[in-house]
């Protein structure tokens, strides 16, 4: 896990160019970060849904990615209920099922007052291959 957990945090390039850091990982588990910068915001003034969707999406692989099976992402979506324009976002995935092949995951994208954001829903193909 403590591989994983590091492997990601330091190779993967897009999150850290996003700003996002890991703050915790378990077995389909994982929550993350993500400061807002001027960066992050579109032509409203608000956070880009990419932004979000991206932060979503590390919180996703790293949860999926911890039994130590390569897994990848196979379809994921995204609903948002809520505009933010500073602050800091969280997001938190949890595995709501898992098989030999297959996982699936829930990630609650919140800001500092733990209001819903977004919610993502992703699923992983798992190969054989270990990390």
């Amino acid at each position: 896990m403590k591989n994983i957990k590091q492997f990601l945090s330091d190779n993967d390039q897009f999150a850290k160019h996003a700003g996002i850091e890991l703050l915790e990982a378990a077995e389909g588990y994982a929550k993350v970060k993500m400061v807002i910068e001027d960066y992050h915001l579109n032509g409203a003034k608000t956070v880009h849904g990419g932004a979000i969707f991206t932060l979503a999406d590390f919180a996703f692989a790293v949860a999926s990615n911890s039994h130590g099976r390569i897994a990848m992402g196979i379809n994921a979506s995204i609903a948002y209920m809520k505009a933010v324009d500073t602050g800091v976002l969280f997001a938190e995935a949890r595995e709501v099922s898992l098989n030999h092949k297959l996982g699936h995951y829930v990630v609650n994208i919140t800001d500092e007052q733990n209001a819903l954001v977004a919610m993502f829903q992703g699923t992983v193909y798992r190969k054989k291959e270990e990390w």
